[in-house]
Protein backbone atom coordinates (compact mmCIF):
# COMPACT_ATOMS: atom_id res chain seq x y z
CA UNK A 1 0.00 0.00 0.00
CA UNK A 2 1.68 3.47 -1.23
CA UNK A 3 2.23 5.82 1.63
CA UNK A 4 3.44 9.81 1.85
CA UNK A 5 3.30 12.55 3.16
CA UNK A 6 1.77 16.06 2.89
CA UNK A 7 4.14 18.90 1.77
CA UNK A 8 0.76 21.67 1.19
CA UNK A 9 -2.54 22.33 1.96
CA UNK A 10 -4.54 24.56 0.86
CA UNK A 11 -8.72 24.47 1.80
CA UNK A 12 -9.63 20.96 0.52
CA UNK A 13 -6.79 21.17 -1.41
CA UNK A 14 -3.60 18.78 -1.07
CA UNK A 15 -0.36 18.09 -2.19
CA UNK A 16 1.60 15.39 -0.82
CA UNK A 17 4.48 13.61 -2.50
CA UNK A 18 6.04 9.72 -2.23
CA UNK A 19 3.54 8.17 -3.78
CA UNK A 20 4.87 6.83 -7.03
CA UNK A 21 3.12 5.15 -9.16
CA UNK A 22 -0.98 5.93 -8.16
CA UNK A 23 -3.44 6.81 -10.55
CA UNK A 24 -5.73 9.84 -11.50
CA UNK A 25 -8.96 9.76 -9.33
CA UNK A 26 -7.39 7.11 -7.15
CA UNK A 27 -8.98 7.28 -3.45
CA UNK A 28 -6.64 8.02 -0.69
CA UNK A 29 -6.74 8.66 2.91
CA UNK A 30 -5.34 11.75 4.55
CA UNK A 31 -3.91 12.61 8.13
CA UNK A 32 -4.42 10.21 11.31
CA UNK A 33 -8.03 10.62 10.92
CA UNK A 34 -8.38 8.85 7.29
CA UNK A 35 -10.38 11.89 5.68
CA UNK A 36 -11.17 10.71 2.08
CA UNK A 37 -10.13 12.37 -0.98
CA UNK A 38 -8.97 12.00 -4.71
CA UNK A 39 -6.20 12.64 -7.03
CA UNK A 40 -6.87 15.48 -9.42
CA UNK A 41 -3.50 15.93 -10.49
CA UNK A 42 -0.06 14.05 -11.13
CA UNK A 43 3.40 15.53 -11.35
CA UNK A 44 5.77 12.59 -10.85
CA UNK A 45 5.71 10.86 -7.28
CA UNK A 46 3.86 14.26 -6.17
CA UNK A 47 0.05 14.13 -6.43
CA UNK A 48 -2.51 16.77 -5.40
CA UNK A 49 -5.61 15.81 -3.83
CA UNK A 50 -9.59 16.90 -3.24
CA UNK A 51 -10.50 16.18 0.27
CA UNK A 52 -13.75 15.35 0.48
CA UNK A 53 -14.20 16.68 4.25
CA UNK A 54 -12.87 19.40 6.42
CA UNK A 55 -9.39 19.92 6.35
CA UNK A 56 -8.92 21.85 9.55
CA UNK A 57 -6.02 20.45 11.77
CA UNK A 58 -4.03 18.89 8.86
CA UNK A 59 -0.73 19.79 8.45
CA UNK A 60 2.51 18.92 6.33
CA UNK A 61 4.38 16.16 7.20
CA UNK A 62 1.08 14.13 8.32
CA UNK A 63 0.68 10.80 6.02
CA UNK A 64 -1.38 10.15 3.36
CA UNK A 65 -2.71 6.65 2.23
CA UNK A 66 -3.49 4.97 -0.98
CA UNK A 67 -6.47 2.70 -1.50
CA UNK A 68 -5.60 1.60 -4.99
CA UNK A 69 -8.88 2.13 -6.20
CA UNK A 70 -11.52 5.17 -7.76
CA UNK A 71 -13.81 6.74 -6.04
CA UNK A 72 -16.63 3.80 -6.50
CA UNK A 73 -19.89 3.73 -4.95
CA UNK A 74 -22.07 0.21 -3.47
CA UNK A 75 -24.96 -0.74 -5.58
CA UNK A 76 -27.23 -3.18 -4.97
CA UNK A 77 -30.92 -3.45 -2.95
CA UNK A 78 -31.48 -1.17 -0.05
CA UNK A 79 -30.73 2.39 -1.69
CA UNK A 80 -33.89 3.84 -2.65
CA UNK A 81 -35.50 5.77 0.08
CA UNK A 82 -32.20 6.70 1.91
CA UNK A 83 -31.05 9.99 1.95
CA UNK A 84 -26.95 10.49 1.41
CA UNK A 85 -24.28 12.71 1.56
CA UNK A 86 -22.54 13.90 -1.85
CA UNK A 87 -20.26 10.64 -1.35
CA UNK A 88 -23.17 7.69 -0.80
CA UNK A 89 -22.65 7.95 2.84
CA UNK A 90 -26.50 7.73 4.69
CA UNK A 91 -27.26 11.17 6.51
CA UNK A 92 -28.88 8.80 9.36
CA UNK A 93 -26.27 6.30 10.01
CA UNK A 94 -24.15 9.28 10.64
CA UNK A 95 -26.05 10.65 12.68
CA UNK A 96 -25.97 8.25 15.26
CA UNK A 97 -22.27 8.08 14.82
CA UNK A 98 -21.54 11.91 15.34
CA UNK A 99 -24.64 13.25 15.67
CA UNK A 100 -26.67 16.40 14.66
CA UNK A 101 -23.00 17.86 12.52
CA UNK A 102 -20.99 15.26 10.02
CA UNK A 103 -17.84 14.47 12.24
CA UNK A 104 -14.68 14.07 10.67
CA UNK A 105 -13.19 10.07 9.52
CA UNK A 106 -16.93 8.60 9.39
CA UNK A 107 -17.01 5.65 7.63
CA UNK A 108 -20.03 3.86 7.01
CA UNK A 109 -21.33 1.39 4.34
CA UNK A 110 -23.56 3.09 1.87
CA UNK A 111 -26.14 0.07 2.29
CA UNK A 112 -27.26 -2.16 5.03
CA UNK A 113 -25.31 -5.49 4.68
CA UNK A 114 -27.15 -6.96 7.91
CA UNK A 115 -30.59 -6.52 6.19
CA UNK A 116 -32.23 -9.53 5.03
CA UNK A 117 -33.60 -9.86 1.32
CA UNK A 118 -35.79 -12.53 -0.17
CA UNK A 119 -33.43 -13.32 -3.99
CA UNK A 120 -35.42 -15.11 -6.04
CA UNK A 121 -33.48 -16.75 -9.15
CA UNK A 122 -34.60 -15.98 -12.12
CA UNK A 123 -31.71 -17.97 -14.33
CA UNK A 124 -30.71 -21.51 -14.08
CA UNK A 125 -27.93 -23.46 -13.04
CA UNK A 126 -26.08 -24.09 -16.68
CA UNK A 127 -27.36 -21.28 -18.24
CA UNK A 128 -24.58 -19.28 -19.53
CA UNK A 129 -24.43 -15.41 -18.19
CA UNK A 130 -22.75 -12.45 -19.77
CA UNK A 131 -22.00 -9.34 -17.62
CA UNK A 132 -25.20 -7.05 -17.07
CA UNK A 133 -27.13 -9.30 -17.86
CA UNK A 134 -30.67 -9.78 -14.95
CA UNK A 135 -30.21 -13.62 -13.11
CA UNK A 136 -32.77 -12.85 -10.01
CA UNK A 137 -34.95 -10.15 -8.46
CA UNK A 138 -35.73 -8.77 -4.74
CA UNK A 139 -38.63 -6.63 -3.33
CA UNK A 140 -36.93 -3.69 -2.67
CA UNK A 141 -39.87 -1.41 -1.65
CA UNK A 142 -43.33 -1.66 -2.13
CA UNK A 143 -43.58 -0.88 -5.41
CA UNK A 144 -40.22 -1.57 -7.14
CA UNK A 145 -38.65 -4.72 -7.91
CA UNK A 146 -34.56 -4.57 -8.17
CA UNK A 147 -33.41 -6.65 -10.90
CA UNK A 148 -29.89 -8.11 -9.34
CA UNK A 149 -27.38 -7.68 -12.43
CA UNK A 150 -24.22 -10.18 -13.40
CA UNK A 151 -21.39 -7.58 -11.89
CA UNK A 152 -18.76 -6.28 -14.71
CA UNK A 153 -16.12 -8.82 -16.32
CA UNK A 154 -18.10 -11.88 -15.39
CA UNK A 155 -19.17 -14.22 -18.36
CA UNK A 156 -19.52 -17.66 -17.87
CA UNK A 157 -21.73 -20.67 -16.94
CA UNK A 158 -23.90 -20.37 -13.69
CA UNK A 159 -22.84 -23.45 -11.62
CA UNK A 160 -24.88 -22.66 -8.97
CA UNK A 161 -27.90 -20.55 -7.95
CA UNK A 162 -30.60 -20.17 -5.90
CA UNK A 163 -33.86 -18.56 -4.32
CA UNK A 164 -32.00 -17.76 -0.53
CA UNK A 165 -32.98 -14.95 1.88
CA UNK A 166 -29.86 -13.56 3.00
CA UNK A 167 -27.78 -10.06 2.86
CA UNK A 168 -26.30 -8.35 0.80
CA UNK A 169 -22.73 -10.03 1.03
CA UNK A 170 -24.52 -14.26 1.06
CA UNK A 171 -23.46 -15.59 -1.93
CA UNK A 172 -26.65 -15.97 -4.39
CA UNK A 173 -25.03 -17.46 -7.39
CA UNK A 174 -21.47 -19.15 -8.55
CA UNK A 175 -20.36 -18.65 -12.14
CA UNK A 176 -17.07 -20.96 -13.83
CA UNK A 177 -15.44 -18.37 -16.07
CA UNK A 178 -11.98 -18.75 -18.21
CA UNK A 179 -10.65 -17.29 -14.75
CA UNK A 180 -12.11 -19.84 -12.33
CA UNK A 181 -15.34 -19.70 -10.15
CA UNK A 182 -16.58 -15.96 -9.66
CA UNK A 183 -19.34 -16.00 -6.90
CA UNK A 184 -21.82 -13.57 -7.14
CA UNK A 185 -23.63 -11.36 -4.41
CA UNK A 186 -26.22 -8.89 -4.15
CA UNK A 187 -24.13 -5.82 -4.10
CA UNK A 188 -21.43 -4.67 -6.38
CA UNK A 189 -19.35 -1.69 -6.95
CA UNK A 190 -18.79 0.88 -9.61
CA UNK A 191 -16.30 4.14 -10.28
CA UNK A 192 -18.83 7.09 -10.45
CA UNK A 193 -16.39 8.85 -13.19
CA UNK A 194 -17.17 6.16 -15.51
CA UNK A 195 -20.21 5.99 -17.28
CA UNK A 196 -21.98 2.17 -17.31
CA UNK A 197 -22.00 0.42 -20.75
CA UNK A 198 -24.95 0.22 -22.85
CA UNK A 199 -26.20 -1.99 -25.70
CA UNK A 200 -27.10 0.58 -28.03
CA UNK A 201 -28.55 4.25 -27.72
CA UNK A 202 -32.55 4.68 -28.73
CA UNK A 203 -34.10 7.51 -30.57
CA UNK A 204 -35.82 9.87 -27.99
CA UNK A 205 -38.97 9.43 -29.34
CA UNK A 206 -41.25 8.99 -25.94
CA UNK A 207 -41.63 11.99 -24.22
CA UNK A 208 -41.21 12.45 -20.37
CA UNK A 209 -44.66 12.91 -19.02
CA UNK A 210 -44.58 15.66 -16.13
CA UNK A 211 -48.18 16.61 -16.15
CA UNK A 212 -47.07 20.18 -16.62
CA UNK A 213 -49.27 21.86 -19.28
CA UNK A 214 -46.56 24.27 -19.90
CA UNK A 215 -44.09 21.92 -19.93
CA UNK A 216 -45.98 18.83 -21.88
CA UNK A 217 -47.54 21.15 -24.81
CA UNK A 218 -44.77 23.84 -25.20
CA UNK A 219 -41.39 22.56 -24.47
CA UNK A 220 -41.76 18.87 -24.48
CA UNK A 221 -38.74 16.86 -22.58
CA UNK A 222 -38.20 12.81 -23.92
CA UNK A 223 -37.25 10.05 -21.90
CA UNK A 224 -33.32 9.86 -21.60
CA UNK A 225 -33.33 13.41 -22.53
CA UNK A 226 -31.69 16.67 -21.14
CA UNK A 227 -33.02 19.96 -19.52
CA UNK A 228 -32.33 22.58 -17.65
CA UNK A 229 -34.27 25.19 -15.57
CA UNK A 230 -32.60 28.65 -14.91
CA UNK A 231 -33.75 31.19 -12.78
CA UNK A 232 -33.31 34.01 -10.39
CA UNK A 233 -33.40 33.69 -6.40
CA UNK A 234 -37.71 33.25 -6.28
CA UNK A 235 -38.95 32.29 -9.26
CA UNK A 236 -39.80 28.65 -8.34
CA UNK A 237 -37.07 26.16 -9.28
CA UNK A 238 -37.40 24.09 -5.86
CA UNK A 239 -41.63 23.53 -6.23
CA UNK A 240 -40.80 22.89 -9.90
CA UNK A 241 -38.32 20.24 -9.65
CA UNK A 242 -40.42 18.92 -6.81
CA UNK A 243 -43.65 18.71 -9.23
CA UNK A 244 -41.68 17.21 -11.67
CA UNK A 245 -40.47 14.34 -8.99
CA UNK A 246 -44.10 14.04 -7.77
CA UNK A 247 -46.15 13.47 -11.37
CA UNK A 248 -43.36 12.56 -14.03
CA UNK A 249 -43.93 9.16 -15.47
CA UNK A 250 -40.66 8.08 -14.24
CA UNK A 251 -40.31 4.56 -12.25
CA UNK A 252 -36.62 5.89 -10.15
CA UNK A 253 -36.36 9.48 -9.06
CA UNK A 254 -33.30 10.71 -7.78
CA UNK A 255 -33.16 13.77 -6.48
CA UNK A 256 -29.28 16.27 -5.61
CA UNK A 257 -29.07 19.12 -4.01
CA UNK A 258 -26.11 20.28 -4.83
CA UNK A 259 -24.56 23.24 -2.77
CA UNK A 260 -28.46 24.90 -2.40
CA UNK A 261 -29.00 26.78 0.69
CA UNK A 262 -29.18 25.26 4.32
CA UNK A 263 -33.56 26.04 4.75
CA UNK A 264 -33.89 24.93 0.74
CA UNK A 265 -32.67 21.08 1.29
CA UNK A 266 -34.00 21.05 4.45
CA UNK A 267 -37.48 21.95 3.05
CA UNK A 268 -36.95 19.27 0.31
CA UNK A 269 -36.11 16.55 2.87
CA UNK A 270 -39.26 17.43 5.35
CA UNK A 271 -41.26 17.55 2.15
CA UNK A 272 -40.67 14.73 0.39
CA UNK A 273 -41.13 11.75 2.91
CA UNK A 274 -44.61 13.17 3.31
CA UNK A 275 -45.45 13.35 -0.47
CA UNK A 276 -47.85 10.40 -2.04
CA UNK A 277 -47.13 8.57 -4.60
CA UNK A 278 -49.83 9.50 -7.38
CA UNK A 279 -49.46 6.42 -8.71
CA UNK A 280 -50.11 3.58 -5.96
CA UNK A 281 -50.65 6.13 -2.89
CA UNK A 282 -47.70 5.06 -0.85
CA UNK A 283 -45.02 7.42 -0.10
CA UNK A 284 -43.21 8.92 -2.96
CA UNK A 285 -40.14 7.81 -0.95
CA UNK A 286 -40.59 4.30 -1.36
CA UNK A 287 -38.86 4.96 -5.19
CA UNK A 288 -36.29 7.91 -4.38
CA UNK A 289 -32.98 8.54 -3.65
CA UNK A 290 -31.77 12.08 -2.14
CA UNK A 291 -28.67 12.94 -2.20
CA UNK A 292 -28.32 16.55 0.56
CA UNK A 293 -24.85 18.19 -0.38
CA UNK A 294 -25.78 22.00 1.35
CA UNK A 295 -23.51 24.74 0.22
CA UNK A 296 -21.76 24.88 4.40
CA UNK A 297 -20.43 20.97 3.24
CA UNK A 298 -17.36 20.40 2.09
CA UNK A 299 -17.11 21.77 -1.50
CA UNK A 300 -15.32 19.11 -3.07
CA UNK A 301 -18.03 16.46 -2.05
CA UNK A 302 -20.39 18.58 -3.82
CA UNK A 303 -17.95 18.10 -6.98
CA UNK A 304 -18.41 14.41 -6.71
CA UNK A 305 -22.33 14.48 -5.74
CA UNK A 306 -23.67 15.06 -9.68
CA UNK A 307 -21.24 11.68 -10.64
CA UNK A 308 -22.86 10.07 -7.35
CA UNK A 309 -26.21 10.70 -8.92
CA UNK A 310 -25.58 10.01 -11.93
CA UNK A 311 -23.94 6.66 -11.70
CA UNK A 312 -27.04 5.42 -9.45
CA UNK A 313 -29.37 6.67 -12.40
CA UNK A 314 -27.89 4.60 -14.47
CA UNK A 315 -28.02 1.70 -12.41
CA UNK A 316 -31.31 1.34 -12.23
CA UNK A 317 -31.45 2.27 -15.81
CA UNK A 318 -29.65 -0.86 -16.39
CA UNK A 319 -32.61 -2.72 -14.57
CA UNK A 320 -34.75 -1.56 -17.38
CA UNK A 321 -36.21 1.49 -15.30
CA UNK A 322 -36.88 5.01 -16.35
CA UNK A 323 -34.95 7.23 -14.13
CA UNK A 324 -35.33 11.11 -14.01
CA UNK A 325 -32.53 12.64 -11.71
CA UNK A 326 -32.77 16.04 -11.04
CA UNK A 327 -29.67 18.24 -10.28
CA UNK A 328 -30.61 21.59 -8.20
CA UNK A 329 -28.29 23.31 -8.93
CA UNK A 330 -25.46 22.66 -11.01
CA UNK A 331 -24.41 26.46 -10.84
CA UNK A 332 -23.42 25.56 -7.07
CA UNK A 333 -21.33 22.23 -8.93
CA UNK A 334 -20.16 25.01 -11.33
CA UNK A 335 -18.77 26.79 -8.56
CA UNK A 336 -16.95 23.93 -6.33
CA UNK A 337 -15.17 23.58 -9.85
CA UNK A 338 -13.88 27.30 -9.62
CA UNK A 339 -12.68 27.05 -6.00
CA UNK A 340 -10.59 23.98 -6.28
CA UNK A 341 -9.43 25.17 -9.81
CA UNK A 342 -8.27 28.73 -7.96
CA UNK A 343 -6.61 26.48 -5.28
CA UNK A 344 -4.90 24.67 -8.10
CA UNK A 345 -4.14 27.85 -9.23
CA UNK A 346 -5.39 26.81 -12.68
CA UNK A 347 -5.52 29.67 -15.74
CA UNK A 348 -9.20 30.75 -15.13
CA UNK A 349 -11.84 31.22 -17.77
CA UNK A 350 -15.52 33.51 -18.13
CA UNK A 351 -15.79 34.79 -14.86
CA UNK A 352 -13.04 32.42 -13.14
CA UNK A 353 -14.44 29.16 -14.29
CA UNK A 354 -11.98 27.22 -15.11
CA UNK A 355 -11.67 26.71 -18.92
CA UNK A 356 -12.85 22.58 -18.77
CA UNK A 357 -16.33 24.19 -17.29
CA UNK A 358 -18.12 22.98 -20.56
CA UNK A 359 -16.18 20.01 -21.20
CA UNK A 360 -17.10 18.58 -17.39
CA UNK A 361 -21.28 19.83 -18.20
CA UNK A 362 -20.95 17.85 -21.30
CA UNK A 363 -19.72 14.79 -19.67
CA UNK A 364 -22.40 14.59 -17.09
CA UNK A 365 -25.38 15.62 -19.43
CA UNK A 366 -24.37 12.86 -22.03
CA UNK A 367 -24.73 10.37 -19.67
CA UNK A 368 -28.76 10.95 -20.22
CA UNK A 369 -30.40 8.48 -22.57
CA UNK A 370 -32.98 6.01 -23.58
CA UNK A 371 -30.82 2.90 -24.33
CA UNK A 372 -31.00 -1.09 -24.56
CA UNK A 373 -29.11 -2.00 -21.53
CA UNK A 374 -26.72 -4.94 -20.88
CA UNK A 375 -29.55 -7.20 -19.66
CA UNK A 376 -31.60 -6.55 -22.80
CA UNK A 377 -34.15 -3.75 -20.96
CA UNK A 378 -34.91 -0.36 -22.68
CA UNK A 379 -34.54 2.08 -19.68
CA UNK A 380 -33.61 5.55 -19.85
CA UNK A 381 -32.18 8.38 -17.73
CA UNK A 382 -33.53 12.13 -17.84
CA UNK A 383 -31.68 14.75 -16.66
CA UNK A 384 -33.05 17.93 -14.73
CA UNK A 385 -30.96 20.12 -13.95
CA UNK A 386 -31.82 23.71 -12.02
CA UNK A 387 -29.44 26.65 -12.78
CA UNK A 388 -29.08 29.88 -10.57
CA UNK A 389 -27.54 32.63 -12.65
CA UNK A 390 -26.39 35.64 -10.79
CA UNK A 391 -29.17 38.23 -10.64
CA UNK A 392 -31.28 35.92 -13.24
CA UNK A 393 -28.25 36.96 -16.06
CA UNK A 394 -28.83 34.05 -18.56
CA UNK A 395 -25.47 34.77 -20.92
CA UNK A 396 -23.47 33.71 -17.43
CA UNK A 397 -21.00 30.76 -18.44
CA UNK A 398 -22.74 28.14 -16.39
CA UNK A 399 -26.16 28.94 -18.40
CA UNK A 400 -24.33 29.18 -21.67
CA UNK A 401 -22.47 26.57 -21.26
CA UNK A 402 -25.47 23.84 -20.44
CA UNK A 403 -27.65 25.26 -23.53
CA UNK A 404 -24.87 24.09 -25.75
CA UNK A 405 -25.36 20.50 -24.52
CA UNK A 406 -29.12 20.36 -23.61
CA UNK A 407 -31.78 20.17 -25.66
CA UNK A 408 -34.66 21.53 -23.62
CA UNK A 409 -34.86 25.10 -21.58
CA UNK A 410 -37.60 26.06 -19.42
CA UNK A 411 -36.70 29.56 -18.46
CA UNK A 412 -37.73 31.06 -15.41
CA UNK A 413 -39.01 34.30 -15.13
CA UNK A 414 -38.49 36.79 -12.64
CA UNK A 415 -41.68 38.90 -13.89
CA UNK A 416 -43.75 36.36 -13.91
CA UNK A 417 -42.45 35.45 -10.99
CA UNK A 418 -43.70 38.35 -9.50
CA UNK A 419 -46.86 38.52 -11.20
CA UNK A 420 -47.97 35.42 -8.71
CA UNK A 421 -48.15 33.31 -12.39
CA UNK A 422 -46.65 29.89 -11.40
CA UNK A 423 -45.12 27.99 -13.02
CA UNK A 424 -43.33 30.80 -13.98
CA UNK A 425 -41.41 29.74 -17.25
CA UNK A 426 -41.88 32.24 -20.00
CA UNK A 427 -43.08 30.44 -22.97
CA UNK A 428 -41.45 32.16 -25.45
CA UNK A 429 -38.22 32.12 -24.16
CA UNK A 430 -38.26 28.38 -23.56
CA UNK A 431 -38.71 25.70 -26.15
CA UNK A 432 -37.60 21.90 -26.80
CA UNK A 433 -35.60 20.38 -29.36
CA UNK A 434 -37.49 16.77 -28.66
CA UNK A 435 -40.87 18.50 -30.52
CA UNK A 436 -40.52 16.43 -33.49
CA UNK A 437 -39.23 13.69 -32.15
CA UNK A 438 -42.66 13.04 -29.57
CA UNK A 439 -45.06 14.99 -32.16
CA UNK A 440 -45.84 10.99 -33.30
CA UNK A 441 -46.47 9.83 -29.43
CA UNK A 442 -48.80 13.06 -28.66
CA UNK A 443 -50.59 11.98 -32.09
CA UNK A 444 -51.11 8.71 -31.00
CA UNK A 445 -51.69 9.20 -27.41
CA UNK A 446 -53.17 12.98 -27.39
CA UNK A 447 -54.62 13.55 -30.66
CA UNK A 448 -54.30 13.61 -34.23
CA UNK A 449 -53.93 17.37 -34.73
CA UNK A 450 -51.62 17.99 -31.70
CA UNK A 451 -49.27 19.64 -33.13
CA UNK A 452 -51.10 21.80 -35.14
CA UNK A 453 -52.88 23.27 -32.07
CA UNK A 454 -49.93 23.75 -29.69
CA UNK A 455 -48.25 25.54 -33.13
CA UNK A 456 -51.58 27.96 -33.67
CA UNK A 457 -51.64 28.63 -29.29
CA UNK A 458 -47.65 29.51 -29.61
CA UNK A 459 -48.44 31.80 -32.52
CA UNK A 460 -51.12 33.51 -30.57
CA UNK A 461 -48.85 33.88 -27.66
CA UNK A 462 -46.50 35.59 -30.04
CA UNK A 463 -48.76 37.71 -31.51
CA UNK A 464 -49.80 39.02 -27.74
CA UNK A 465 -46.23 39.71 -27.04
CA UNK A 466 -46.04 42.37 -30.25
CA UNK A 467 -49.17 43.65 -29.18
CA UNK A 468 -48.34 44.15 -25.78
CA UNK A 469 -45.80 47.27 -27.34
CA UNK A 470 -48.70 48.46 -28.86
CA UNK A 471 -50.70 48.16 -26.10
CA UNK A 472 -48.46 50.01 -23.78
CA UNK A 473 -48.28 53.32 -25.58
CA UNK A 474 -51.94 53.80 -27.04
CA UNK A 475 -53.97 51.18 -24.92
CA UNK A 476 -56.06 48.29 -25.80
CA UNK A 477 -58.82 50.00 -27.04
CA UNK A 478 -56.74 51.52 -29.93
CA UNK A 479 -56.23 48.32 -31.60
CA UNK A 480 -58.49 46.56 -34.53
CA UNK A 481 -61.00 44.64 -32.63
CA UNK A 482 -59.43 41.30 -34.50
CA UNK A 483 -56.45 41.96 -32.33
CA UNK A 484 -58.66 42.68 -29.11
CA UNK A 485 -59.55 39.34 -29.91
CA UNK A 486 -56.45 37.62 -29.86
CA UNK A 487 -55.40 39.98 -26.73
CA UNK A 488 -58.56 38.90 -24.69
CA UNK A 489 -57.60 34.65 -26.09
CA UNK A 490 -54.28 34.83 -24.94
CA UNK A 491 -55.48 35.83 -21.33
CA UNK A 492 -57.40 32.96 -21.09
CA UNK A 493 -54.53 31.39 -22.28
CA UNK A 494 -52.52 32.66 -19.61
CA UNK A 495 -54.39 32.34 -17.06
CA UNK A 496 -56.39 28.88 -17.13
CA UNK A 497 -53.91 26.68 -19.25
CA UNK A 498 -50.46 27.93 -18.62
CA UNK A 499 -50.78 28.59 -15.04
CA UNK A 500 -51.06 25.75 -13.03
CA UNK A 501 -51.44 25.57 -9.31
CA UNK A 502 -48.91 22.54 -7.78
CA UNK A 503 -50.78 22.23 -4.41
CA UNK A 504 -54.57 21.64 -5.74
CA UNK A 505 -55.93 18.27 -5.50
CA UNK A 506 -56.78 18.03 -9.38
CA UNK A 507 -54.94 20.70 -11.03
CA UNK A 508 -51.50 20.08 -10.17
CA UNK A 509 -51.38 17.28 -12.88
CA UNK A 510 -52.76 17.33 -16.38
CA UNK A 511 -52.85 14.72 -18.59
CA UNK A 512 -51.69 14.94 -22.06
CA UNK A 513 -55.10 14.07 -23.03
CA UNK A 514 -56.64 16.43 -21.08
CA UNK A 515 -54.13 19.11 -22.36
CA UNK A 516 -55.08 18.34 -25.95
CA UNK A 517 -58.80 18.73 -24.82
CA UNK A 518 -57.85 22.00 -22.86
CA UNK A 519 -56.41 23.82 -26.41
CA UNK A 520 -58.97 22.38 -28.35
CA UNK A 521 -61.35 24.56 -26.40
CA UNK A 522 -59.89 28.03 -26.63
CA UNK A 523 -58.92 28.13 -29.63
CA UNK A 524 -62.78 26.73 -30.98
CA UNK A 525 -63.45 29.76 -28.74
CA UNK A 526 -60.74 31.91 -30.73
CA UNK A 527 -62.39 30.61 -33.91
CA UNK A 528 -65.91 31.66 -33.03
CA UNK A 529 -64.98 34.76 -31.75
CA UNK A 530 -63.32 35.58 -34.92
CA UNK A 531 -66.20 34.47 -37.01
CA UNK A 532 -68.63 36.53 -34.69
CA UNK A 533 -66.22 39.47 -35.33
CA UNK A 534 -66.65 39.02 -39.09
CA UNK A 535 -70.62 39.45 -38.55
CA UNK A 536 -69.55 42.80 -36.65
CA UNK A 537 -70.62 41.09 -32.86
CA UNK A 538 -69.37 44.16 -30.83
CA UNK A 539 -66.79 42.92 -28.98
CA UNK A 540 -68.13 43.64 -25.21
CA UNK A 541 -70.51 41.29 -25.97
CA UNK A 542 -68.23 38.40 -26.63
CA UNK A 543 -66.01 39.46 -23.64
CA UNK A 544 -69.31 39.46 -21.35
CA UNK A 545 -70.29 35.38 -22.63
CA UNK A 546 -71.00 33.43 -19.25
CA UNK A 547 -68.94 30.42 -21.16
CA UNK A 548 -65.36 32.09 -20.46
CA UNK A 549 -66.25 31.12 -16.93
CA UNK A 550 -66.95 27.60 -17.78
CA UNK A 551 -63.40 27.56 -19.60
CA UNK A 552 -61.88 29.44 -16.42
CA UNK A 553 -62.84 26.32 -13.83
CA UNK A 554 -61.80 23.72 -16.60
CA UNK A 555 -58.89 22.84 -15.63
CA UNK A 556 -60.45 22.12 -11.99
CA UNK A 557 -62.32 19.10 -13.67
CA UNK A 558 -60.83 15.28 -13.19
CA UNK A 559 -58.57 14.13 -15.86
CA UNK A 560 -60.38 10.68 -16.83
CA UNK A 561 -64.02 12.29 -17.59
CA UNK A 562 -62.91 15.65 -18.85
CA UNK A 563 -63.51 14.74 -22.56
CA UNK A 564 -67.20 14.19 -21.99
CA UNK A 565 -67.04 17.54 -20.15
CA UNK A 566 -65.20 18.86 -23.23
CA UNK A 567 -68.12 18.03 -25.12
CA UNK A 568 -70.34 20.17 -22.83
CA UNK A 569 -67.93 23.41 -23.02
CA UNK A 570 -67.94 22.89 -27.13
CA UNK A 571 -71.38 23.13 -27.30
CA UNK A 572 -72.23 25.63 -24.91
CA UNK A 573 -69.41 27.51 -26.83
CA UNK A 574 -71.66 27.46 -29.79
CA UNK A 575 -74.82 27.96 -28.43
CA UNK A 576 -73.08 31.32 -26.43
CA UNK A 577 -72.32 32.74 -30.42
CA UNK A 578 -75.33 31.32 -32.58
CA UNK A 579 -77.18 33.45 -29.56
CA UNK A 580 -75.18 36.33 -30.57
CA UNK A 581 -76.84 36.07 -34.17
CA UNK A 582 -75.52 33.57 -36.95
CA UNK A 583 -72.98 31.19 -36.35
CA UNK A 584 -70.68 28.51 -38.01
Amino acid sequence: MKQGKIIKISGPVVTAAGLKGIKMYEVVRVGEQGLMGEVIELEGDTATIQVYEETTGIGPGDKVIATGAPLSIELGPGLLSNIYDGILRPLDLIKEQSGAFIARGVNVPSIDHNKKWKFKALAKKGGEVKQGQIIGEVKESETITHKILVPFGINGKIEQIKDVEGNLDTVIAKVKTKDGLKEITMVQKWPVRVPRPTQEKQEPTIPLVTGQRILDTFAPLAKGGTASIPGAFGTGKTVAQQSLAKWCDADIIVYIGCGERGNEMTDVLENFPKLKDPRTGKPLLNRTIIIANTSNMPVAAREASVYTGITLAEYYRDQGFAVALMADSTSRWAEAMREISGRLEEMPGEEGYPAYLSTRLSQFYERAGRVIALSGKEGSVSVIGAISPPGGDFSEPVTQGTLRVNKTFWALDKNLASMRHFPAINWLDSYSLYLDTVEGWYKENAGEDWRALRDKAMELLQKEEELQEIVQLVGPDALPVAERVVLEVTKIFREDFLQQNAYHEVDAFCSPRKQYFMLKIILHFYDQAMDAIKRKVPIDEINKLDVKNDIARMKEHPNETFEKHMEKIMEKIDKSFNKLGGGR
